[in-house]
C-alpha cells in the first residue's frame, strides 16, 4: 500500500534527512520526499499497521530534523 502525506520542512537538505529516516523505519518498504510540493510518499510493507508505522516515521524524522512535521 502506498500513501502520500503533506509535510512541513524548511530546506531540501532537511527533506533528504526525513526521506532517509523514513526509509529506515520498520514497516516501510520505500519512501520519497518531494521538497518542492512538500509531500512524502510512503510505501508500506505487506501487513504493516499504517498508523503505527507513520507514528514511528514521524518520531524518526523528528530525531534528524526536530522542526519538521508530517500531517498524518
Amino acid at each position: 500500500m502506498k500513501k502520500t502525506y503533506k509535510i512541513e520542512v524548511d530546506c531540501a537538505n532537511c527533506a533528504n534527512k526525513m526521506e532517509e529516516a523514513a526509509k529506515k523505519t520498520a514497516g516501510v518498504a520505500d519512501a520519497s520526499v518531494n521538497f518542492m510540493t512538500l509531500k512524502m510518499a510512503v510505501e508500506f510493507e505487506d501487513g504493516a499497521d499504517v498508523k503505527a508505522v507513520m507514528k514511528e516515521v514521524l518520531a524518526n524524522c523528528k530525531k534528524v530534523e526536530d522542526d519538521c512535521e508530517i500531517y498524518i
